[in-house]
This record gives structure tokens, sequence and C-alpha cells, in this order.
């Protein structure tokens, strides 16, 4: 009896480091995501005039494809890409909430930067 409990209790430990694994791998970026709050420094589109050349040839995501630099409010710049629609009315030297999310460690040519910038508030910025 004192031998299946055993197994029982190590099939749970293994059963939950799994799910832990599976949980972390999936959701990496959510886990770790950055809430930047700052000025927009650069919202470049990307693929500006390929849409009008070809319009089947390219996906309807890579029509919204932006590369965004944002200054915090700390001083540090941000920068992501992003296929966010919303990023299409923002503009140089306006204030921004926006949501970073980090490619996983395990990416090795990505680690360390962010894509999907999510762009939550966009407001004027005060006088400074």
């Amino acid at each position: 009896m004192k031998q299946v409990k055993q197994v029982f209790y190590i099939l749970i430990a293994a059963i939950v480091l799994v799910g832990a694994l599976y949980t972390v791998v999936n959701y990496y970026g959510y886990i770790f995501s950055q809430r930047v709050s700052g000025e927009i420094l650069e919202v470049e589109r990307l693929n500006q005039g390929a849409a009008l050349v070809a319009p089947g040839s390219i996906a309807p995501e890579a029509l919204f494809s932006f590369a965004v630099a944002i200054k915090a409010d700390t001083g540090e710049i941000f920068t992501a890409s992003t296929q966010d629609r919303q990023w299409a009315v923002a503009k140089k030297g306006m204030c921004v909430e926006a949501l970073f999310y980090p490619y996983p460690f395990w990416e090795l040519d990505r680690a360390g930067t962010w894509n999907n910038a999510r762009l939550i508030k966009l407001r004027d910025c005060p006088a400074k």
C-alpha cells in the first residue's frame, strides 16, 4: 500500500510539472508582458506599397505590420513589431499606453526583444 501511495504522488507531481511547463511555453508572452506608458517616438508601417501592386499576394496580417518605438516615462525606449491595426491611427508625439510581449528565450535569434505591441490607450501628451 505504501508503494502505491508513492507512485500516486510521483504521478501527480509529474502531471503538475508537465501542466506548469505547458502553461509557461504556451503563455510565455502573456506571463512576462510589460505595460509601457510614454510618448511615441516613431510608428512605421511596413509593406506600404506592396498591397497595391499585387492584392492577393500578401497575407492580410502583413498589410497592417508596424514597427513601434515608445519612450517610456522612465526614459527607456521600447521598440517592437506588431500587427495591431490600432497603430494605424497613432502618430509621432502622442502619448500612449501599450502592452509589450517578449519573444521567448528559446527563440535564440529574437530573444530579448519585443513583439506584438498592443495599443491600450492613446492620448495627447501634456505640454512639456
